[in-house]
């Protein structure tokens, strides 16, 4: 497979001259820059947008707290080799010109752009790549493991370089869809470390690397370089203006624990223009408010404070007032088909530290009780407006992968086979408040992990509590800030996690609720995940069904063909469904957002997701402001 996208373009304006915005102009004719035809590559990607943009403006949006730094990787895109189409129908070149695939599926040539450079004007070419690979995804003291997408066999891909723009990648197995996960927000580690740079922080390249981290204060130079140069979701990756990067717009007032906003300014050196030669962005910078509350962000959006938000404002709760809102505050609703298989996942952990809960979460019929006992249409009603519908964690009817058992099963509210299910375990005896005890004695009860930030999460999970109760199950929500969440769920601290759950229209690209394979989100049991990434060193030993579906995994990656690797990824899905391992609630509705009624080019048809990381692949780069 060869792809050479929009190069076609490319030659149509290769012979124009190009233009760039008016302080970049100017700064080249002080001979603070060089021309803007020495700062694009040779074949600057050329972007066909609805209308031709005009430079100028600050696009506001806002994040949440200090520990939000998806939300600007969102907007900004995941700049890796390739990306998504903005309809989400396939991956085109991005970083990368082009790229072909072997007969055998087994290697990738990617050619890069020549004469493309870093936001501080440095060249970036292959080195960058083969060091990205070799020195920071296949060095054990940064990684212990490698990021699955990068392996076959366990064993990290092998980096060739053909020439200073040609690199070739090598995998010991064919892997037909690793251009797809490239593609997603977590697979832009080959272009994410420019070498000249990240060196610096690095003992193979520095002799006296100790003694820059001793004066940082740093625990080794590994822990230095994630604060140097980060990694694709730590905070830190906003925190360090002087890291070069190949992204639109570059940190300029930088994001920290104490920030109130975040400012980034346009890329000087940024490789892409639209059909008239014009150097993108078009957009001056981004002004990031950094905000507490949620609350306080939907204000801002009603009060037309924000030109661009989706997250954080999103639950359909917000809808009414957003919308009735939009003529006085100058925006336009958006309204976003929702990627996710099912608004709120309930993930049952089967390794829990409570080891009597972990005996009955590995009961299958406990685990369908807890699904029958779920008024999910008590939910749809009050947390969702009505507008869902029943969910398990199937994929959506029309796609490929649609399995109306993983969909549809146990999701009829039925308590009083809930509770037979029970007392046919053995958990007849109830205390004085009429909660069911364990056999050997003591209440059962179980801890559920949300975040703060998740209001909605919080409001089901009260009905839920009050639906559990019913049965005899006491339910303890244990809400927290997004980064206690996420500490308490890696360090196994938890009975049960709520969370969105992809797989609606992506089920292959993020099968964390039917296979155990995501190490911060297939929480039905992250010691499986361990046991599985390490090749059985750490972690924990899955039940029969987990492994084989994990070798299942392991096959659909290596198929050579979509026939072969469709079947294959169906036994994965019809295996789930007998398990019960993640309770789904209802069916998503659309997302809500908001866009400022002057601003221009934006995909109003955008899906909203994580694979696919909206709004960021529409490219903001080329969104404009209208007089």
């Amino acid at each position: 497979m060869a792809f050479s996208g929009s190069l076609l373009m490319a030659a149509s304006v290769a012979s124009a001259s190009y233009h760039d915005a008016p302080a970049l102009t100017q700064l080249a004719k002080e001979g603070k820059l060089p021309s803007v035809d020495k700062r694009l590559p040779e074949k600057p990607e050329v972007i066909k947008t609805d209308s031709i943009g005009r430079y100028g403006g600050s696009l506001r949006s806002a994040l949440r707290g200090n520990g939000d730094g998806n939300a600007i990787l969102r907007l900004l895109s995941p700049q890796g080799l390739v990306r998504w189409n903005k309809d989400f129908s396939g991956v085109v070149p991005n970083i990368a010109e082009s790229w072909t695939l072997s007969a055998d599926a087994k290697e990738y040539t990617f050619t890069l752009r020549k004469g493309m450079r870093w936001s501080d004007g440095e060249a970036f070419n292959a080195d960058d790549v083969l060091f990205a690979v070799n020195d920071i995804l296949g060095n054990k003291q940064f990684f212990s493991t490698p990021p699955g997408r990068y392996t076959t066999d366990g064993k990290l891909v092998e980096v060739e370089k053909l020439d200073d723009y040609k690199v070739k990648f090598k995998f010991t197995q064919p892997y037909r869809t690793f251009i797809e996960e490239l593609a997603t927000p977590l697979g832009q580690h080959p272009v994410l470390y420019p070498k000249h740079y990240c060196q610096k922080f690095h003992p193979k390249y520095n002799p006296k690397i100790d003694e820059e981290v001793k004066a940082a204060r740093q625990t080794d130079w590994a822990a230095l370089m994630r604060v140097k140069c980060s990694d694709i979701e730590l905070a830190s990756r906003w925190g360090n203006p002087e890291r070069p990067t190949l992204d639109p717009w570059v940190i300029s007032e930088p994001y920290s624990g104490n920030s109130t906003r975040v400012i980034l300014t346009r890329n000087p050196y940024f490789w892409q223009v639209d059909t008239a030669g014009n150097q993108l962005p078009y957009i001056d910078r981004l002004q990031l408010a950094v905000i507490s509350e949620i609350e306080t962000i939907v204000l801002a959006a009603v009060n037309g404070q924000l030109d661009l938000q989706i997250r954080h404002i999103s639950n359909i709760q917000n809808r009414p007032i957003l919308a009735e809102n939009a003529t006085k505050g100058g925006y336009k609703l958006m309204l976003l088909p929702d990627i996710n298989a099912t608004a709120i996942a309930v993930f049952i952990n089967q390794s829990t530290k409570n080891a009597k809960l972990r005996e009955l979460f590995r009961n299958k019929d406990f685990r369908i009780a807890l699904s029958q006992a779920m008024d999910r249409k008590e939910i749809n009603d009050i947390v969702f407006l009505g507008k869902g519908e029943p969910w398990q964690i199937g994929p959506a009817p029309g796609n490929k992968f649609y399995n109306e058992k993983l969909a549809k099963q146990y999701t009829q509210y039925d308590l009083k086979a809930a509770n037979a299910l029970l007392d046919k375990i053995g958990l007849t005896t109830r205390d004085a408040d009429g909660f069911r005890q364990y056999k050997s004695g003591g209440r059962i009860s179980m801890g559920v992990i949300v975040s703060l930030a998740t209001t909605y999460q919080i409001d089901m999970l009260e009905l839920l509590r009050k639906q559990y109760a019913k049965l005899g199950i006491e339910l303890v929500i244990q809400a927290s800030e997004r980064t206690l969440y996420y500490d308490r769920a890696n360090n196994n601290d938890f009975d049960l996690s709520v969370d969105s759950l992809a797989g609606g229209f992506d089920p292959t690209q993020n099968p964390r609720g039917f296979i155990a394979v995501h190490p911060q989100e297939s929480r039905q049991s992250l010691l499986w995940v361990r046991w599985y990434e390490s090749g059985g060193k750490s972690g924990e030993e899955p039940p029969a069904s987990m492994k084989k579906r994990l070798q299942l995994y392991d096959e659909w990656k290596n198929a050579k063909t979509d026939k072969e690797a469709d079947a294959l990824f169906k036994q994965i899905l019809s295996i789930a469904a007998d398990e019960v391992e993640v309770l789904g609630t209802v069916k998503p509705p659309e997302q809500t957002g908001i866009r400022n009624a002057k601003l221009m080019n934006v995909y109003d048809k955008m899906i909203w997701g994580w694979t696919f990381p909206s709004p960021g692949p529409t490219l903001l780069q080329q969104y404009y402001f209208t007089k």
